[in-house]
């Protein structure tokens, strides 16, 4: 009760009334992430391109987090049309939506960001993805990467076997918890906002984050290794409530369409850029060790994590087996398609420079 009287008090200190419609012209857009992440860096381009494209005719507030509540809390004010746009990560949404989950297994993205950058953008996946928020009542706007998940611990982690027992804090998702114990691990779902806290005190000995989430929350300062194995992409979708963008006029809907597919492009660059920036200001700033796993040490985790595809299907139903079939095809074919035109350029360099060898003997 006092958690949500807590809640409730921010919200109503933030000037939003839990039973006021959605105002057409003021769109309120809450954050999973503090000012200065990927999330905020996003609100703040997405206001730009709208509020210009309405001539002014809609303005956009953006809530950073802390501001009106943890991640489930912001689905539930969607839902209430106390605020119109919000982002909602899989990690956090998998309780509720457990297709959603599909974005958490391991090893199921591509090495090659780009490819996931692409079949992210494009999946036919999209469609059935869409009906499991339409039955929660929300309508998926975006599916959004923000960079390769990140563990930081107080040991050194190179093979499933140092995972045993470790107590690690993982988002509130069944699909993440399953993924660590798999490794042996022992996860703990936490807010984000006490992972801090809980990780000086030694009550956690770990987490798991994107690059840029660990400088802007200082998670290595209380840390002693941080370690790159690449297992997943941090992927937040941006959402409303159906009803909210059903019933907007068309020429909204379409101007919410047009920029989300515009920002895709917009802030894969500004992501990547953003996690560069945050890991070299952990390298200047901080005395954490790097280890980055070698493709031998990320396959045994990679076998380690395969049987959770299992009980993520069993999770998610028909539905979800679908959705996961059409992103393993859909990735492994840009994977295969690349890899060919890959060694395509290669043969044809050769060719070039057997070529240029021939000339030169002839003169």
């Amino acid at each position: 009760m006092l958690k949500k009287a807590g809640w409730v008090t921010a919200i109503a200190a933030a000037g939003i009334s839990l039973s006021s419609a959605a105002v057409a012209d003021m769109w309120r857009f809450a954050l999973e992430e503090v000012e200065g992440s990927v999330q905020h860096v996003y609100a703040q381009e997405f206001k730009k391109r709208i509020e210009k494209r309405s001539d002014g005719d809609i303005t956009i507030e953006i809530y950073p987090y802390g501001s009106l509540g943890t991640s489930p809390q912001l689905t539930a004010l969607i839902k209430q049309d106390a605020i119109q746009l919000a982002f909602a990560s899989a990690g956090h949404l998998g309780s509720v939506i457990p297709e959603v989950g599909v974005f958490t297994l391991h090893f199921l993205l591509s090495d090659d960001n780009k490819i996931n950058e692409q079949v992210l953008a494009t999946t036919e996946a999209r469609p059935l993805l869409q009906e499991a928020y339409h039955e929660q009542d929300l309508q998926l706007l975006g599916i959004i990467p923000e960079g390769w998940m990140v563990w930081t611990a107080n040991r050194a982690i190179e093979s499933p076997t140092d995972m045993e027992g470790f107590k690690v804090r993982t988002m509130t998702s069944p699909i993440l918890e399953e993924s660590y114990r798999a490794y042996g691990a022992d996860p703990e779902p936490l807010p984000y906002a006490e992972v801090y806290s809980n990780l000086r005190s030694g009550q956690i000995e770990g987490q798991v984050n994107p690059i840029f989430a660990i400088e802007e929350m200082k998670f290595y300062e209380v840390q002693d290794y941080l370690i790159q194995a690449k297992p997943a992409q941090f992927i937040t979708t941006l959402i409303a409530a159906q009803g909210f963008y059903e019933n907007l006029p068309n020429v909204q809907k379409t101007m919410i369409d047009d920029v989300t597919d515009e920002m895709r492009r917009y802030i894969f660059d500004k992501q990547e850029e953003l996690n560069q920036q945050r890991l070299e200001t952990i390298k200047e700033n901080g005395d954490i060790e790097m280890i980055t796993l070698s493709e031998e040490q990320r396959q045994a985790f990679r076998e380690k994590s395969l049987p959770v595809r299992d009980a993520y299907i069993e999770q998610a139903g028909e539905r979800g087996e679908k959705i996961l079939e059409i992103l393993d095809r859909e990735l492994r074919a840009e994977e295969k398609e690349k890899g060919g035109s890959a060694k395509e350029d290669d043969s044809a360099k050769e060719d070039d420079s057997a070529d240029e060898d021939d000339s030169v003997g002839e003169d």
